[in-house]
């Protein structure tokens, strides 16, 4: 004879707990419906003026306010890693993406941020140089291109992708990853033919060219003085000229009066990007 006896407690409440997540995945489903049709809306507004949807800054104070207001037990790097496949399903929605990275190989650091930032679906090449990779969003070929952070060790040899990128037709927007970096890790940082735009906590990338043989210390205090703080500087030696890259505090324009106080006539804001926040190790 069948077994007619109610079912235990325990399998009764785990019933009960997998039809409430039911609801609620088709409750997050609707939802997630509702804000594809509000992005194919605001696809035909951008085709209409001819803007871009890529907004790096927007997507970073997005993703502050969810962290902001977050409790439970999901971890923090999880709610982003879902948000940022929104975005990227949301970019798509609007029109082709790809990403050009340079890398020794597609299992590397700066692809793997690159995958992880844009979404493991993404159409994504790995190039040999940062020269080709920036040649591949300065002909179409990709809309991003994702290289490594700058260092000081790569800074001597002249060979600096940041000291020659054709600034304005090509800007700095982001940087990878944007939550959780641990020390050490492989930062990267996004250049696109956009300009960077704000998010409300942001790094602006501000290359100076000093006088050669220009201490270290004469840039930081020049800096300094015209009020702009800046939490790294890298110098490097390229010929007769002594190259300074500073990541300035804030979100600096072009008229900003601190720059006019600068001693030296080549001053050239590199982008921008959203300052990275921490994530549950922290």
């Amino acid at each position: 004879m069948p077994d007619t006896a109610p079912a235990a407690p325990a399998e009764a409440e785990i019933a009960a707990l997998r039809a409430e997540i039911d609801a609620l995945d088709d409750a997050m489903h609707d939802l997630l419906m509702k804000r594809s049709a509000v992005v194919a809306r605001l696809a035909g507004s951008r085709a209409k003026g001819g803007t871009t949807p890529l907004r790096p800054g927007r997507e970073a104070a997005v993703l502050r306010r969810l962290l902001a207001r977050h409790t439970g037990p999901l971890a923090r790097e999880r709610l982003v890693r879902i948000w940022r496949e929104i975005f990227m399903a949301s970019t798509a929605i609007q029109g082709g993406f790809s990403v050009a990275v340079h890398a020794p190989s597609p299992q590397s650091g700066h692809a793997r941020l690159a995958r992880e930032h844009f979404g493991p679906i993404a159409a994504i090449r790995v190039h040999p140089t940062p020269a080709r990779a920036l040649a591949a969003v300065s002909a179409g070929e990709a809309s991003v291109a994702v290289l490594p952070a700058p260092a000081e060790e790569e800074a001597g040899a002249g060979a600096a992708w940041w000291a020659r990128l054709e600034v304005p037709k090509l800007q700095v927007v982001a940087r990878l990853p944007f939550v959780g970096e641990p020390p050490g890790s492989p930062g990267a940082l996004v250049v696109a033919p956009v300009a960077a735009d704000p998010s409300g906590d942001d790094r602006t990338l501000l290359l100076l060219e000093a006088e050669a043989g220009a201490p270290r210390a004469r840039i930081a205090g020049a800096l300094a003085e015209a009020g702009l703080a800046a939490p790294s500087l890298i110098v490097a030696r390229v010929g007769q000229a002594t190259l300074a890259l500073a990541e300035i505090e804030g979100f600096l324009r072009a008229d900003d009066a601190r720059l006019a106080s600068l001693p030296w006539a080549r001053r050239t804001i590199l982008g921008a990007y959203a300052a990275p926040v921490v994530g549950d190790a922290a």
